[in-house]
């Protein structure tokens, strides 16, 4: 290929570089003539690069006489400057109009070194300032936001995670990045993993999610709710929407929803605990309404409950006196009764001991069918609450409750709830234990 034709294809490629740039550029001799003009400069202003090149500087044309002096000037002086300068000024447009537009600048130099023209990049003022203002809500985003940021890739992987963030997973933010989610969550990423796939493939949901989630973080598992919102990403580049990712923007409202949780069980229990006095008062045998009130105490609270009381005389035993939920009907040990195997750092004489609830659950190494078999209490049990029934200064017994694996540990508050059941049912058993 001769010279000419390498010179002829160069300046085709260059002209196609130019008329893709997403920014309008034009380009000056030394003596301020056009050399280039790319077609969104054509957009913007309106003036065709047919029309453009060749004209020497913006006077005349696409700025007004008054001002045109100061901008070649301003424009020109890029020559003998270092790096780039940029100005904002206003020119015309082919039908007339005025635009205020932002240039950057920049010498261009020749191949002895001296200069030899200027180029300038020129885009509308408010598209900048649209553009800047998109860039500082990222960069907010990222720092100071008060609520967690995090971008997904389409792999459900962090790819970008804020300082708040990074402060809810307990970790640092470079610790975060490219990790599966489950590494990060012991419970709850099922449904996280769930909400984000639906948003790659259908598109944000209309109104934002509440997900627990049980968070691994050096000082070991805690339980959040998180508020979350998501949107997807897409690339502005593509013809075709390519999706990016998953913008996934949550609050931590455990407080609040833990509140609200708080007061709906104690609702719920003041409730049963009404119910089953009325029920209760419509038994002849005390014993009958003690094992109603197991009955009513079980509902949302454990899945088994066991009476065991002391047989009469001094160094009494326990002995069961009621399962729940059984069908059985309580009944009272005499003399004789064979009393439960318990073992000595058994949780039920624990409490005998203290003279107060006594909580109890299976090591997570430990199998929970052997936790409760050694223990005397029903397959499956995995938690254990322990209450003493005291009656008129007197201790009557242990009143047991189990929860199964699928259920939490009982907690300070459950242990309140079942000293007031275990009250009231000593109460009945004193009551039944009367002569008539």
């Amino acid at each position: 290929m001769s010279a000419t034709g390498r010179s002829d294809t160069a300046d085709d490629l260059l002209a196609a570089l130019l008329d893709g740039m997403d920014a309008a550029l034009c380009a000056f001799d030394a003596d301020g003539v056009i050399t280039h003009w790319n077609r969104e400069a054509e957009r913007i202003l309106g003036w065709s690069a047919a029309e453009a090149v060749g004209r020497r500087g913006f006077a005349g044309w696409a700025v007004r006489a008054a001002d045109a002096d100061d901008v070649e000037d301003r424009l020109m002086s890029a020559q003998d400057a270092p790096g780039r300068q940029v100005h904002e000024f206003a020119l015309l447009t082919k039908d007339g109009g005025r635009i205020l537009v932002r240039t950057q600048s920049a010498g261009v130099p020749g191949a002895d070194g001296k200069p030899a023209g200027v180029y300038c990049a020129f885009s509308e003022v408010h598209a900048q300032i649209d553009l800047e203002r998109s860039i500082a809500l990222s960069e907010a985003l990222m720092d100071d936001a008060s609520w967690g940021v995090v971008l997904v890739d389409v792999d459900l992987r962090p790819a970008v995670v804020n300082a708040h963030a990074a402060r809810a997973f307990g970790a640092g933010r470079s610790a975060l990045l490219g990790r599966p989610l489950g590494d990060l969550l012991e419970q709850g990423v099922e449904e996280l993993e769930g909400a984000l796939q639906h948003v790659l493939a259908e598109g944000a949901p209309p109104a934002p999610l509440e997900l627990w989630v049980s968070v691994r973080t050096p000082e070991g598992v805690r339980r959040r709710c998180w508020r979350c919102g998501f949107l997807r990403l897409g690339s502005p580049l593509a013809e075709e929407p390519v999706p990016l990712g998953v913008g996934w923007l949550f609050q931590d409202v455990t407080e609040a929803r833990q509140a609200e949780l708080d007061t709906g069980q104690l609702r719920f229990r003041a409730n049963q605990l009404y119910r089953a006095g009325r029920a209760a008062a419509e038994c002849e045998d005390p014993a009958e309404a003690a094992a109603v009130r197991l009955d009513f105490a079980l509902a949302g609270f454990a899945e088994h409950a066991l009476l065991d009381v002391l047989e009469p005389g001094p160094g009494g035993r326990l002995v069961r006196a009621a399962v729940s939920p059984s069908g059985l009907a309580l009944v009272l040990p005499g003399p004789g009764a064979i009393p439960v195997r318990y073992e000595a750092a058994h949780p039920a004489l624990q409490a005998l001991d203290r003279i107060g609830p006594v909580r109890a659950s299976a090591r997570a190494d430990e199998a929970a069918e052997v936790w409760a078999r050694a223990r005397q209490w029903p397959p499956g049990a995995t938690h254990a609450l322990c209450a003493v029934l005291r009656s008129r200064g007197r201790t009557l017994g242990a009143l047991t409750f189990l929860r199964g694996p699928s259920r939490s540990a009982f907690e300070r508050a459950d242990a309140l709830y079942a000293e007031e059941v275990a009250a009231r049912v000593a109460a009945d058993l004193d009551l039944a234990a009367r002569p008539s």
